[in-house]
């Protein structure tokens, strides 16, 4: 199957009419085509995945694991660019900055991103198979699980050169994912926002992404959690495995004595959240009908948390608007948000003063 999207000329219109002053977010990630399919556990076993994680491929090994299956739905992705795309949806302020290619699922990003009411300024790379724009496989079994297959693509060549100041000067917020720092280009990206976010007295947060990604990072992200980084943002499994606790009470006094803010995702068990507030447990929101596709669920929590965040709301009352985008995402294919968000927010009397 050929990983294509889009016409040739998508997202070519002229550029959005941005709104002047803050913004409340903005987002560094990487640029990526989602394709979600619906596959049995045993098949994501025989690929060699490990189910519920993510692992880097390359463009023909994406396009062998999608053989014989039908796309349940083509949709522009990426992490960061999921929640950048929730604080819009929560009628927040939202930038983005990723790297697409000169192709049409480049241009196709480019649209879908903006047309979400985002501040999308991503530099584009030359066409070329080389450079191709980011395109992962989502492989969703009975359940909702989700397992990935990421072929990164241009979205990794990001660099510094690449960073919007201007944008970046405009965050309240600039939230990372930490699936960029397997590049050494994006990392040096991603250290040249934080040293902007602290120059302009902006709060940094993280995400560290997936179990496999702190792994890989474990020393440098307890390094950025003591030196840099105000927000953290990670599921019981990644904060267990970069705390090197076996507990979540172990997890919470480690977080307490770091100083950040946390918010350790647990599914339908709810979050823990840290703070200098205290220590609380945040119940998961109801989900309106079954449990479809948990893509996007981390994402739109860390969202509708940022967005709280930035508008004013305290730690815990972010994390109940979190738990209830990420009711909402997976009640349907793919990490957008499909409801009206502040809607759902302001029907459960979360909506902070400053929004409403």
């Amino acid at each position: 199957m050929e990983l294509t999207f889009g016409g040739a000329n998508a997202g070519t219109a002229a550029a959005q009419r941005e709104p002047a002053g803050p913004l409340d977010v903005v987002a560094i990630g990487n640029a990526l085509l989602d394709v979600l399919v619906d596959v049995a556990p045993e098949r994501i076993e025989r690929a060699g995945l490990r189910i519920a994680e993510m692992a880097l491929v390359d463009l023909e090994r994406a396009e062998q694991l999608l053989e014989g299956l039908v796309p349940v739905s083509e949709v522009s992705g990426g992490s960061a660019a999921n929640t950048a795309v929730g604080v819009a949806a929560l009628g927040g302020q939202a930038g983005y900055l990723g790297k697409v290619a000169r192709d049409a699922a480049g241009s196709t990003f480019i649209r879908d991103m903006r047309q979400a009411g985002v501040s999308f300024r991503g530099p584009a790379g030359p066409a070329g198979p080389a450079s191709a724009t980011g395109r992962c496989v989502v492989m969703v079994s009975p359940g909702g699980e989700r397992t990935m297959a990421t072929y990164i693509g241009a979205a990794g060549e990001l660099g510094p050169d690449d960073l919007d100041r201007a944008l970046l000067q405009r965050a309240k917020i600039v939230y990372l994912e930490g699936y960029l720092w397997d590049f050494p280009l994006a990392r040096d990206a991603m250290r040249l926002a934080v040293d902007l976010a602290h120059a302009n007295e902006s709060l940094v947060a993280l995400s560290v992404s997936d179990p496999s990604c702190v792994e890989r990072h474990r020393s440098e992200f307890m390094a950025l959690l003591s030196e840099d980084v105000d927000l953290l943002f990670a599921n019981e499994a990644e904060a267990t495995s970069l705390l090197g606790s076996g507990s979540l009470d172990d997890v919470a006094r480690a977080l307490d004595e770091s100083g950040v803010v946390a918010a350790v995702t647990m599914g339908a068990g709810g979050s823990l959240v840290v703070a200098p507030e205290g220590t609380a447990r945040v119940p998961a929101a109801p989900v309106a009908t079954a449990v479809v596709d948990t893509t996007g669920a981390g994402d739109l929590y860390a969202a509708g948390f940022l967005f709280g965040l930035a508008r004013g709301a305290d730690p815990e009352t972010s994390a109940r608007i979190g738990s209830v985008c990420a009711a909402e995402v997976v009640t349907h294919y793919g990490a957008r948000p499909v409801a009206d968000l502040g809607a759902l927010v302001a029907d459960a009397g979360l909506m902070p003063a400053s929004s409403r």
